[in-house]
């Protein structure tokens, strides 16, 4: 299983980033996918995640309070092992390292950055105020 993360970069506030996350080596249709952050000195955070077929749009879907409403998550309609994390109205707050992750099975519990197996090699954002 292979993960790589693409799409950092550097935005003012108030703008918005789109990041890619390839996924490779499995159907992955067992499999809940995810967006982590870290920022420096912090643990790492979850901010979305969900089973790789609710990925789809209208599929159940789950964000951390503090990016909902200006995250969102989607698959690719043609690269169907392509997904994204649209990020809208960045804040300062929202800098540090994006990776995406994978584990199965998909059910349960999705926030727990110790429970997935597999990892991207992460993405920088920084967001200047």
């Amino acid at each position: 299983v292979q993960l790589q993360a693409s799409g950092g970069g550097l935005v003012q506030a108030g703008n918005s980033l789109r990041l890619s996350c390839a996924l490779s080596g499995r159907t992955f249709v067992t499999y809940a996918i995810a967006w982590f952050r870290q920022a420096p000195g912090k643990e790492r955070e979850f901010v979305a995640a969900g089973g790789y077929s609710e990925w789809s749009v209208g599929g159940v879907l789950y964000y951390a309070d503090s990016v909902k409403g200006r995250f969102t998550v989607s698959r690719d309609k043609v690269d169907k092992f392509l997904v994204y994390l649209q990020m809208n109205s960045l804040q300062a707050e929202d800098t540090g390292v994006y990776y995406c992750a994978a584990k199965s099975p998909a059910a349960g519990e999705k926030r727990n950055p110790e429970l997935y197996d597999y990892w991207g090699q992460g993405t920088q954002v920084t967001v200047s105020s």
